[in-house]
């Protein structure tokens, strides 16, 4: 069976010919600024193994950037598409409604950690828009016009949400930008100013909000802090307990709302089904929660989750839209939920996450272009700087790092405002023998492109 095969590679190089001949196709029909540096024409897929037109087999440690938590094609996802599709494709909910939108949402107020006894949740269709959505619900609740980001952020690429993301590579020539959208410094601890204590780094990064305030806007003025519990793009980097503490009592003072962007850090990805349980079991809820990725295995989904009050104050016409909770959708989300839970998929990121970094924290100790490893969960990030004593990011060695490992047969991808972090999103039905295979390869990389660098 494809989901329990290891890598191979088949064809003298890769390319293969087919997948060169439709790689080719694509150089011509799609815009360039859609980048793929992957030599992969996926014909199928199974649990973490993709295989190409040619034959040649990969192992995916990027999981579609946190889609596939529960593997490429699984056959009860599918049997529930099915079942779905024979009954009808799309019901706009603005004008038919349709009992699946009704049970998922039903199912996500019961799940996610946000405060407030009463929740209330609806549908989009990207991560961005549900970001986005969440920023209309918090200032239709606190009739405020501000919002404040962090540095390292990503929140997606429309006009709001470009102006949210803190890495102007996604917004190159798109202003101007709206307004009310202000940044503050994320603890990003391996970075921290040189010579200052851990301890004293929550304190600073604290500070540096409120620096946000004085320069930027008044608290009174704020109507959310938005903050992704484990940065994505911005190097996987968690969010610090004690720093999260010290923000909601900060939004409780001023009644600001609290915003966790669990796009890509949901549905088991850390550990929990929301990466906002630990912040739950520290004392810690947000006022909105925004998913995605995961929640539907593929198929276009996010969610926007909050207490019904909040969600309540929000006038008619503001919220909604043509596609969003398709039907094909919530069927898929509400069997991926149910297999998460049934399977304790939760549990099974632990274990992965603790093999990684037992690996990481190996290879950390043995090479110097290893600067630093962290995450939550099977969600991990490895940087990679050009020594350790400097630590300057160590971007082209990525690069390498990369184009080297899929030569092999496994597909890695660099995250970090420096793109020097390697993210580890494998889905988390992959096998033992499978995540063992991928670490040897990741490690055989770094000692060939290692050595290189250094001769």
């Amino acid at each position: 069976m494809l989901k329990d095969d290891l890598p191979k590679i088949v064809t003298s190089h890769l390319p293969g010919p087919k997948s060169a001949s439709v790689i080719n196709r694509r150089n011509e029909a799609v815009p360039s600024a859609i980048r793929c540096g992957y030599p992969v024409v996926i014909k199928r897929g199974a649990g973490a193994i993709i295989e190409d037109l040619d034959g040649n087999r990969f192992l995916d440690f990027i999981g579609g950037v946190g889609v596939l938590n529960i593997g490429f094609s699984h056959p009860e996802v599918i049997a529930a598409v099915k079942k779905q599709a024979e009954n009808y494709f799309h019901g706009m909910f603005n004008v038919i409604t349709h009992e699946g939108y009704v049970k998922l949402a039903e199912t996500i107020n019961s799940l996610a950690p946000v405060k407030g006894n009463k929740k209330r949740t609806f549908f989009a269709n990207s991560g961005a828009e549900a970001d986005e959505n969440a920023v209309k619900i918090a200032k239709a609740f606190t009739k405020r016009p501000n919002i404040i980001v962090f540095s390292g952020a990503f929140h997606g690429r429309t006009l709001l949400t470009m102006s949210m993301t803190a890495k102007k590579s996604y917004a190159r020539g798109m202003g101007p930008f709206p307004d009310g959208v202000y940044r503050a410094e994320f603890p990003y601890l391996y970075r921290r100013p040189d010579g200052m204590p851990k301890e004293k780094a929550i304190d600073y990064y604290i500070e540096k909000l409120y620096e946000t305030f004085r320069n930027c806007s008044d608290p009174e003025y704020v109507a959310a802090i938005v903050v992704e519990p484990l940065q994505g793009e911005g190097g996987f980097i968690p969010a610090p307990i004690e720093w999260v503490q010290a923000i909601r009592k900060i939004c409780n003072k001023y009644s600001i709302l609290l915003v966790a962007d669990e796009v890509q850090c949901g549905f088991c990805r850390t550990g929990r089904i929301f990466a906002t349980e630990y912040w739950c079991e520290a004392g810690v809820q947000p006022d909105i929660i925004t998913m995605a990725k995961s929640i539907a295995a593929g198929i276009p989904l996010s969610g926007i989750v909050a207490r019904d009050e909040i969600m309540q104050a929000v006038p008619a016409g503001i919220i909604g839209g043509t596609y969003c909770g398709n039907p094909l959708a919530c069927a898929a989300a509400l069997k991926v939920i149910e297999i998460m839970q049934r399977d304790n998929l939760a549990q099974r990121s632990i274990e992965i996450g603790k093999k990684v970094m037992t690996r990481y924290a190996e290879w950390l100790k043995k090479y110097d272009a290893v600067g630093d490893i962290r995450g939550l969960g099977g969600m991990i990030g490895i940087e990679f700087v050009k020594s350790k004593y400097s630590k300057e990011p160590a971007g082209e060695l990525v690069n390498e790092l990369t184009a080297e490992a899929v030569q092999h047969g496994l597909l890695l991808e660099s995250a970090g405002i420096y793109n020097n972090v390697i993210r580890f999103l494998a889905p988390l039905v992959i096998t033992d023998e499978q995540l063992d295979t991928g670490l040897d390869i990741f490690e055989a990389a770094i000692e060939k492109c290692v050595g290189r660098r250094n001769i």
